[in-house]
């Protein structure tokens, strides 16, 4: 998700400690990711949200059997006390949460389950609206994505702006080694390509010689035949007065 952020002044981190209380130690949480708009992403040992000068605007939480409880209950107290406007739960496992995905957006001074997104999806003549087993899909207005699960209940986000899903961290890396080979390709290609073009430039130009070559020696030969011509047009002449 960080390289999604990249070039704004958005602040991605995780299981980074978050202090909501000058003076007290204690009170500190510890999400497995947030996220702040307008301060800068530069690295942080821990959060200090009166130093920053706001707390986390998102959260994300995966849940477990050991955590779940403390996800929908006190963290969800504390979140929804510290302001944080979007709070999802993920349950990777899809044993603990149903469905695993679950979404709060903060309304008053708590949390109300987000609406979840309801597309319909028409192939030809025939639209098919998600059922009621299916897992939900977000929206996220803040961050300007859309939360939804692949089929095996792995969490994606999609660019609301381009619908592209966002690639984890192997694919983005597979993606920018692939377009390294196209690009290494391509300089490949113009490489022969202008070797091709110089080669073409050369036999033009190598053609363009012999041609002039060709018209200098029929210039040459046509005035070697018209002196020719006349030297014998000139000794006719003597012979003809020698008479």
């Amino acid at each position: 998700m960080q390289r999604f952020f990249l070039g704004r002044r958005t602040y991605v981190s995780g299981n980074l400690l978050i202090y909501y209380e000058q003076g007290n130690p204690y009170k500190a949480v510890s999400p497995d990711c947030f996220i702040v708009r307008e301060i800068e992403p530069h690295p942080r040992n821990v959060y200090k949200i009166w130093e920053e000068g706001k707390g986390p605007e998102v959260v994300f939480e995966v849940s477990s059997k050991t955590t779940r409880h403390v996800d929908l209950g006190k963290k969800m107290r504390l979140y929804a006390e510290l302001g944080v406007q979007e709070y999802f739960i993920y349950d990777p496992t899809s044993e603990y949460l149903d469905p695993p995905l679950f979404a709060y957006e903060l309304v008053g001074g708590g949390y109300v389950p987000m609406k979840p997104v309801k597309e319909e999806v028409v192939i030809g003549d025939l639209a098919f609206v998600p059922g009621q087993m299916e897992a939900p899909e977000y929206i996220s207005r803040l961050l300007g994505l859309r939360l939804t699960l692949d089929e095996q209940d792995h969490l994606q986000f999609y660019d609301l702006a381009t619908n592209q899903r966002l690639l984890d961290d192997a694919e983005a890396l597979a993606v920018a080694e692939t377009m390294a080979k196209d690009a290494e390709l391509r300089a490949e290609e113009e490489k022969l390509r202008a070797e091709e073009e110089k080669l073409r430039a050369e036999e033009e130009k190598l053609r363009a010689e012999e041609e002039k070559l060709r018209a200098e020696q029929q210039k040459q030969r046509a005035e070697e035949a018209e002196a020719k011509i006349a030297r014998l047009e000139e000794e006719l002449a003597r012979s003809r007065a020698g008479r």
